[in-house]
């Protein structure tokens, strides 16, 4: 066999089938693109599927390439055996309707016995158990002989997922020889054993599967090949395991450098590092592509995958962060394939680091709280954790269901896992009841949940006032004939320019007149079936159906809303031209006085960062450019590069919001004709409402100026309160700064020195509890920060011994516990101490066996939790 490695074999197959006039065309991303039958990207040919299908023309009718890809339903397997992994590159060629079996086993034998040297008399071949037709050619035409060509069934040879293309396939073994096997005499392909190992299949691609099981032949036959990258790698190097591959097994040897273990000596110790290995090269082609970590979909595989390697790295040693180190491995090596790994370094380091480290926060304390449990069961001789216990360490400590399943598996035992997801369906429902309680259209027992069927034609793009008729008057979900003066209720027109909540938007607000009648819109909204209605309160007069009346919008809130919504857009684009592709929205509201945009981002927004996007959004308002609107399909949409910000709801008819060349989006709401109509761009806070969603709060045009105007105001206060002049105030509150400063200090000092002689006196009292003396004190109005001070005092007075102090300072009950060294060798431990004495008081804390503090609520039980410090000493001391 040829000695080729990893990188070398994937370019080796990618020049031998452009050779045979195939396109080469780069990997795809990990995540899929108008697929929504798949979550990441998982075989070869799945980016391909619209190829197959003949949604698309392909590019070329013969394409070969090396895809990344991404499989997780085992991977609570990966590590334990030396066969599974979760990321694999899959090299494939691919025909659409351009050739077929033939040609596809030929030069499948030829890349193998000739590119690669592989012997012939190591290979063989299993077809499907009635494809006569692979059989000839693999007998007839190659000259394999019969007894090595393996008739299987469909479990082993017709590839499909759960939809789409599928058919029969031929696979290709190597037999790596007897040593490997089971001893059977009738040892073949598809044995259980270890011998033969399965290196390329193709696949020969007839039908199409629909989501009822249903195979529809295709009108042209494709070829789809797949052949594991790191298996073949294997096999050319005579590894045993993609793990014992060249390019894999430096990452694995930085994890063994790292933990200061070794590989191949320990079965648990091996299980954890093959854990991290195959679990960074996933890690880090993710986040790569774009996903971030999550509770949901792929950003949730995503946090599994950090969140299991961070454990295994615990549970080898590693205290500190320490993916980042292994990532760095990954990138240096795949680089040579994939480039933007070297470009996008950073960006991958940092939101490891971030996931890593929001992790390690909690992974201890919540470790251990699940070792209480186990504690807990096998003291009481159970052996399933229920579901509760396990959504409280999934939703207060961040563990993934199956990080505490594959804890709870090394003891033996189990999880309540309808229990868990019962306990997260109740969430969900909460959370949909949060939202329905916001809602700002129909909802379920709304009184216009039966109001439909009634349409309404939207003008208001154009139109800000338009003569119209009255279709429909409701009062609390009833119809009416009409509303008299001083009446509340819904009025639907047959067209309208009142724009209604959607998309973000708020509703909007204005009046509808005729003569002798005037009524306040209130807002606008849209039912169930996307009727448009009005909620008004009459001012004057009264109105019935079939009534010509004047729909006329409010102008200026309209206005200030465009204003706002127009700079959403330009925000969105500055948030990725500043922080990075990975930005997305995820949630927004546009009212007329302000703007909330939610998106994407893994970490706080630097005040550098914020005041860039600031920069770059007023540069593109003070620009002046044009915004126009384009209707179009919305495949030609993605062609144009716009950016889609809730894919799924949208319909085939789109429509594109364009600002200059610098932002597209697709977008129903209302906006301005162009950026300089916003004014001016004020960002007012950025804030974290859930893991990885961050939130600007913003303010355009009058909002602005009343934004200076108020500043003005209170720069004059100050200034007036400091007795100086708008010019100096700077330099008058440097100067009391200092000041203050000054004052502190010498507060402290008298506060040191008050310390020291209260600490004389504390010392006093101190008692001896089974030969450790102890000091269990209180003091009275005594912040954290003194009480701790105070204790450092008493510790140095002491040559060994057991402080614990509190204070009472503004009904908030405050604890120090210390513990000299030597104590802390003999089993005293502040931490656990503190916790104990604070649980009486309705508090809790905790922190190091040498010094600890914990808070309290009910003052009253202050003495009776000191008074539990020696008991809890001499159990310690058992």
């Amino acid at each position: 066999m040829k000695k080729l490695g990893l990188h070398e074999i994937r370019k080796e197959f990618l020049q031998f089938f452009q050779e045979k006039d195939h396109l080469i065309m780069p990997s795809f991303s990990l995540v899929p693109k108008n697929d929504k039958s798949l979550l990441l990207i998982n075989a070869g040919m799945a980016p391909l599927k619209p190829y197959f299908t003949g949604e698309k023309t392909p590019p070329s009718k013969r394409v070969a390439t090396c895809q990344k890809c991404i499989r997780t339903a085992d991977i609570e397997n990966v590590g334990k055996t030396d066969r599974h992994a979760t990321f694999f590159e899959m090299l494939g060629n691919f025909s659409f309707g351009e050739y077929f079996k033939k040609e596809a086993i030929e030069w499948a034998w030829e890349f193998l016995t000739e590119r690669l040297e592989i012997p012939k008399e190591a290979l063989w071949a299993s077809i499907y158990i009635d494809d006569d037709e692979a059989f000839e050619i693999w007998n007839k035409v190659i000259g394999l002989e019969e007894n090595r060509i393996v008739r299987l069934g469909k479990e082993d040879n017709f590839w499909e997922l759960e939809v789409g293309p599928c058919g029969p396939c031929s696979e290709i073994y190597v037999d790596r020889g007897e040593k490997y096997g089971c001893g059977s005499e009738t040892c073949k392909p598809g044995c259980d054993c270890d011998r033969f190992i399965e290196v390329w299949n193709l696949v020969f691609t007839q039908y199409d599967k629909d989501e009822f099981g249903e195979y529809h032949p295709l009108e042209n036959p494709n070829i789809d090949t797949g052949m594991g990258l790191e298996r073949i790698a294997a096999v050319l190097e005579g590894a045993s395991n993609i793990f014992e591959v060249e390019e894999i097994k430096k990452i694995l040897k930085s994890v063994e450098d790292i933990s200061g273990k070794s590989y191949g000596l320990d079965h648990k110790v091996d299980t954890s590092i093959r854990v991290i290995t195959d679990h960074a090269r996933a890690i880090t082609f993710l986040v790569s592509d774009g996903v971030l970590p999550s509770n949901e979909g792929r950003g949730y595989v995503l946090r599994r995958l950090i969140r299991r390697a961070a454990r295994h790295g615990k549970l080898l040693g590693i205290e500190e962060s320490f993916l980042n180190r292994i990532i760095g491995k990954v990138i240096e090596s795949w680089q040579i394939e994939y480039s933007q790994l070297k470009e996008r370094e950073e960006h991958i380091k940092k939101i490891v680091k971030a996931e890593e480290e929001k992790f390690q926060e909690t992974i201890h304390q919540g470790i251990e709280i699940l070792e209480g449990y186990i504690e807990e069961m096998v003291n009481r001789d159970e052996k399933r954790l229920s579901g509760e216990r396990a959504f409280k360490l999934y939703d207060t400590y961040g563990f993934p269901l199956e990080l505490t399943k594959e804890i709870l598996e090394e003891r033996g035992l189990t999880v309540d896992e309808d229990g868990f997801n019962a306990h997260m369906e109740e969430q969900r429902t909460r959370a949909r009841r949060a939202r329905d309680s916001k809602d700002s259209g129909w909802k379920k027992g709304s009184p216009i949940e039966a109001i439909e069927g009634y349409g309404g034609l939207f003008k208001g793009y154009k139109h800000l006032d338009w003569e119209t008729e009255v279709v429909a008057i409701f009062i609390d979900g009833d119809m009416v004939d009409g509303l008299g003066e001083g009446e509340e209720g819904i009025i639907i027109l047959k067209e309208t320019p009142f724009y209604a909540e959607s998309g973000g938007q708020v509703g909007d607000i204005g009046y509808i007149r005729k003569e002798g009648f005037t009524g306040r819109v209130l807002d606008t909204k849209y039912t169930k079936d996307e009727t448009i209605i009005h909620f008004v309160k009459v001012e004057e007069g009264s109105i019935h159906k079939g009534d010509r009346v004047f729909a006329i919008v409010d102008k200026r809130n309209r206005r200030n809303i465009m204003r706002n919504h127009s700079a959403t857009h330009l925000l969105h684009r500055a948030l990725k031209d500043v922080l990075g592709e990975h930005v997305n929205q995820a949630g927004s509201i546009v009212l007329p006085n302000r703007l909330r945009f939610d998106f994407t981002h893994y970490e706080a927004v630097r005040d550098r960062e914020l005041s860039e996007i600031e920069r770059i959004v007023n540069e593109k308002i003070l620009e002046s450019l044009e915004v126009k609107v384009i209707e179009t399909s919305l495949q030609e949409s993605e062609e144009m590069g716009v950016i889609g910000l809730f894919e799924d709801k949208y319909k085939d008819r789109v429509r594109v919001v364009q600002m200059g060349d610098y932002s597209k989006e697709l977008c129903g709401g209302t906006h301005v004709n162009n950026t300089s109509e916003i004014g001016l761009f004020k960002i007012i806070s950025e804030s974290s409402i859930a893991s990885g969603v961050r939130r600007i709060e913003a303010i355009t045009g009058e909002a602005v100026y009343e934004y200076l105007l108020e500043l003005e105001r209170n720069i004059d206060h100050i200034s007036h309160i400091l007795k100086t002049n708008r010019n100096n105030t700077l330099d008058r509150v440097s100067s009391l700064v200092e000041e203050l400063k000054e004052k502190e200090r010498e507060i402290d000092v008298l506060k040191s020195k008050m310390a020291s002689s209260l600490a004389d006196d504390i010392l006093k009292e101190k008692v001896n509890i089974d030969g450790v003396s102890l000091i269990s004190y209180k003091v009275d109005n005594m912040d954290m920060n003194s009480l701790r001070n105070l204790g450092d005092e008493l510790r140095n007075s002491l040559e060994s011994g057991v402080i614990v102090l509190a204070s009472v300072s503004n009904g908030k009950i405050s604890f120090v516990s210390m513990v000299t060294k030597d104590l802390v060798k003999k089993g005293i431990h502040a931490g656990n101490m503190i916790r104990e004495v604070a649980k009486i008081t309705g508090g809790g804390g905790g922190g190091r066996p040498d010094m600890a503090q914990a808070g309290g609520k009910d003052v009253s039980k202050v003495d009776e939790a000191l008074n539990l410090v020696p008991n809890i000493i001499k159990e310690q001391l058992k």
